[in-house]
């Protein structure tokens, strides 16, 4: 079970009472957890996508460790311009997708 991050941007209170009851704020808008599994990751993500689309505020970006992805990392992002990671040789990048 990787750890996970969730940074979130200038949103509703609701999203913190949500995500304190399943992570650790480290920082205001910052939260870990150090052992979540897929499944939890995954129905936490799809709260915070169906409050975003209904609310339409903020942004989220969510980080996880995926051996199967470039860097090993992962990221989802609701109300920014989605990122990717790119290897360029041995340098890790986060690069904006582009339409």
């Amino acid at each position: 079970m990787p750890l996970t991050i969730i940074v979130t941007r200038d949103v509703e209170m609701r999203y913190r009472g949500f995500l304190t009851s399943v992570m650790l704020e480290i920082a205001p808008g910052v939260y870990v957890a150090p052992e979540m599994s897929a499944a939890v990751r995954t129905r936490v993500w799809n709260v915070m996508t169906e409050w975003w689309e209904a609310l339409g505020r903020g942004s989220l970006t969510l980080v996880w460790r995926d051996t199967r992805a470039a860097g090993h990392l992962r990221i989802e992002n609701l109300g920014e311009p989605p990122r990717t990671i790119v290897d360029a040789d041995g340098v890790l990048l986060a690069k904006r997708k582009q339409d």
